[in-house]
């Protein structure tokens, strides 16, 4: 029995440290929202439990047959209370005192606002009921809500929005780093008409675009299309290439043409009108690569016209009509072309003998418009090395030989970062090391990057996992915002939180456009704002509608991907512990939703956020079928997990009664 009374002694003296933790933070505890007071005592007990090293308690508690205390994070004091009770059966002793059953005063601190520390039955409604607060009510079939960050386009496609509701969208995300206030006002009715019409609830959530990091432009490229057709193996074409021409402004006269005009006589038609009987369809498909020609050259294309030209290399190709609409015509061609800004094009309006009927005038003859500039990129690999520079100027790629160089968009960095820090660009896809800091310009050694090297293109992210920035997380443009976002969100969510004080400031913000009701979710993104999630929760828990997403793109380039698993699982935890629902974020079904056929890998992640109260899909060109698949994925998995705690249903599969 000596074992049996060591292992007593030990719940019982961490049973005491829980008791004085709540005693000893008391002050923090009633500053929090009063809804909220059992959460924040709950939280406090959990930070103590953790401080301690419970593996080998846990093993002796297991062998007895006890329940461990691996699954107490809503309930710490109750679970304690439970075990010790347990154990002083075991060895014959009366029980001590116990946790009361919704008490009227918490046992730790004797304050009857709090109500009480959680029982075992009470932990899982108050979860329950700050989700509901902040997402909404629960939907049929499952606990776990599901969030779609709406593309640019759902401000102007309304069948889109339906459908994601339709499927089962709870939460519509929009994200202000991207489009304007006009559009993000579209895609909210939008929202909020096809949650009308289908009797559906969904909350609208804004994120702020917070200080994001980014790289500095570069030099716009040519202005050049490439047409490449589909080869096999023996390099016979099995698909050609194909574009569409659409309606433009007339080019500049001979800019960037590709050769000279032919000799043959032409029709200019740069300013001729369109003719009213041709043809109609809906719209040139999205995705379908366009060039841009003088709207009455394209009114006198047909399905069998045949348009010549010499491309920008100089080369004879020809484009063939198959298709035309009143506002576009498809060509295709069997051979690589290249089409520039001025290109000449040149259509035999009729061929062969009937030419000489036309009045000499057989031809249509058009310049091809303003294309888009290609984007340029550096090109580096491991041991290349790197400048970053204050200079946001747009920056050339380096000749051979020259050292790359592009800008950074914060010049706080340049007098934080020390040589040996670590720089991370792309969402983690380059890892380069300082290696000298100067006034203006930082020189980098890259240290990571795929065999064949990798692209660093303009306005890619920039993470600095070693480097503390003197920033705050609400920038001016954050700010801005914020008008629109209290008027029209029921969520707002704010990204690269740091530390307690980003989170006053922000309610601060709130309280003065009259919206202190507004949903708060933290992003945890950050090293920093892992390691100050326990204050942070303590400064969200002032209002009444808060939760946390992990932000799983930054949070790992940040952590390391080897940390990332751990470090998703602890916040998992420490917001159990504090009753705040959590947004399982980045990536999820990203495959799926990009191509329309999903990973195994990322099937069995989407299982695993159901341990979340939310999860969060990005956008993609088939995102309403993923938002399908994750609602079967999430409604399968309620009957079998919560939290961490395996549910026990019947299981059907190996089903061996009679």
């Amino acid at each position: 029995m000596s074992d049996l009374a060591g292992l007593t002694a030990l719940v019982s003296s961490l049973r005491t440290d829980l008791v004085t933790s709540s005693r000893r933070y008391a002050d923090e505890i009633a500053q929090v929202h009063p809804a909220h007071r059992r959460d924040a005592e709950n939280l406090l007990h959990y930070l103590e439990l953790r401080g301690h090293d419970m593996r080998e308690p846990q093993e002796r508690l297991t062998d007895l047959g006890l329940s461990s205390l691996g699954g107490s994070e809503g309930n710490v004091l109750a679970t304690v209370e439970a075990v010790l009770t347990a154990l002083r059966a075991l060895a014959g002793e009366a029980p001590g005192p116990a946790v009361p059953d919704g008490s009227p005063a918490n046992p730790a601190t004797g304050d009857p606002a709090t109500g009480g520390v959680p029982t075992f039955a009470e932990s899982r409604e108050m979860l329950i009921a700050s989700t509901e607060a902040l997402l909404g009510p629960t939907p049929a079939g499952r606990s776990t809500r599901i969030m779609v960050t709406l593309p640019g386009s759902a401000a102007d496609d309304f069948p889109l929005v339906r459908a994601l509701v339709e499927r089962g969208m709870d939460c519509a995300r929009i994200n202000c780093a991207h489009d304007e206030p006009r559009d993000w006002a579209k895609m909210i009715a939008n929202v909020r008409k096809a949650a009308a019409e289908i009797g559906r609830p969904c909350l609208v959530a804004m994120d702020l675009a917070g200080p994001k990091l980014r790289t500095g432009p570069l030099t716009a490229g040519p202005r050049v299309v490439r047409l490449r057709p589909a080869r096999n193996a023996y390099g016979r074409v099995t698909a050609p290439a194909e574009c569409w021409l659409v309606d433009a402004a007339p080019p500049t006269a001979g800019a960037g043409a590709g050769a000279g005009a032919p000799d043959d006589p032409a029709l200019d038609v740069s300013s001729s009108p369109s003719p009213a009987d041709a043809p109609s369809r809906d719209e040139v498909p999205a995705g379908a690569v366009t060039v841009p020609v003088p709207g009455a050259f394209l009114a006198r294309l047909r399905p069998g016209h045949q348009i010549r030209l010499r491309d920008t290399r100089g080369a004879h190709r020809s484009l063939r009509v198959t298709e035309v609409t009143a506002t576009a015509a498809r060509v295709e061609t069997d051979q690589t072309t290249y089409l520039g800004v001025g290109t000449p094009l040149r259509v035999d309006l009729v061929p062969g003998a009937a030419i000489a009927a036309l009045s000499g005038r057989p031809t249509l003859s058009a310049g091809i418009g303003e294309l888009p500039a290609l984007e340029q990129a550096l090109r580096l690999g491991v041991g290349d090395e790197l400048v970053l520079t204050r200079d946001l100027s747009p920056a050339q790629p380096p000749a051979p030989g020259d050292v790359a160089r592009i800008g950074c968009t914060l010049p706080d960095v340049f007098t934080q970062i020390r040589a040996g820090h670590r720089v991370w660009f792309d969402d983690g896809k380059i890892g380069t090391v300082v290696t000298d800091v100067g006034p203006h310009d930082l020189r980098l050694r890259v240290t990571d990057a795929p065999p064949a090297g990798a692209r660093l293109r303009a306005g890619k992210g920039i993470n600095l996992p070693d480097t503390e920035l003197p920033i705050s997380a609400l920038t001016s443009k954050d700010e801005a915002d914020l008008a629109f976002v209290a008027v029209h969100a029921d969520i707002v969510s704010m990204s690269f939180v740091r530390d307690p004080d980003d989170v006053a400031r922000l309610r601060a913000v709130l309280a003065a456009a009259g919206r202190a009701d507004i949903g708060i979710i933290l992003k945890i993104e950050t090293l920093r704002a892992f390691a100050n999630l326990p204050q942070l929760l303590l400064a969200v828990l002032r209002e009444r509608r808060v939760g946390v997403m992990i932000a799983r793109g930054d949070l790992a380039v940040e952590c390391g991907y080897e940390r990332l698993a751990e470090l998703q699982e602890e916040i998992l935890w420490l917001c159990e512990a504090a009753h705040v629902p959590v947004v399982w974020a980045t990536q999820v079904l990203d495959q799926l939703a990009r191509t329309g056929r999903p990973t195994r890998a990322e099937i069995t992640d989407a299982a695993m956020s159901g341990r979340a109260e939310c999860v969060m899909l990005n956008k993609g060109p088939h995102i309403t079928d993923a938002v399908t698949v994750l609602d079967d994925v999430l409604t399968r998995m309620s009957d079998h997990q919560h939290k961490k705690s395996p549910l026990l249903r019947e299981l059907r599969s190996w089903h061996t009664g009679p």
